[in-house]
């Protein structure tokens, strides 16, 4: 068995968990499903009545990074609160990200999206920092939903 990260992200899904793992490997390189744990079959006992078939325990990486996920049912929802940070190389790479993985227009803001599985995403330069350095430029990403580096370089 796999040994897990000293601490990466679950995400509960209520039953999307393995459309959600097998697009997001897609849009991440060096991304792969490593495992799928399905719910025992529901004839064995009541407690898993609905849930046969699905996600009981997935294990994937994106881009290096490990995540687990797990189809729940509709309990918890994901929000704002918590947001994965893709750093990105350039223009090229924001508009790759932004295209895949921006699928409400209401919830993009400064960088900020959401997909289709409701999970947030920021998809930033990974010179951020020094892009918002003086006020001007601090204003002009405020401004922003997807971040466009020219801008924030002009400011």
């Amino acid at each position: 068995m796999a040994e897990l990260a000293p601490i990466h992200p679950c995400l509960w899904f209520d039953d999307q968990a393995r459309e959600a793992m097998e697009f997001y490997v897609e849009v991440f390189p060096d991304s792969r499903i490593d495992r799928i744990d399905e719910y025992p079959d529901e004839s064995l006992d009541e407690h898993f009545r609905g849930m046969s078939g699905k996600v009981l325990n997935g294990r994937f990486t994106l881009n290096g990074v490990p995540f687990t996920c797990l189809d729940g049912g509709p309990l918890f929802r994901f929000n704002e609160s918590i947001s994965f940070i893709v750093s990105c190389a350039d223009q090229a790479e924001i508009d790759h990200y932004w295209e895949r993985l921006s699928h409400e227009p209401d919830a993009e803001a400064c960088g900020w999206c959401k997909d289709r599985f409701g999970v947030s995403w920021q998809i930033v330069p990974a010179d951020m920092e020094e892009l918002t350095r003086r006020p001007e430029q601090i204003r002009a990403m405020m401004r922003q939903k997807k971040i466009v580096i020219a801008e924030l370089e002009n400011a």
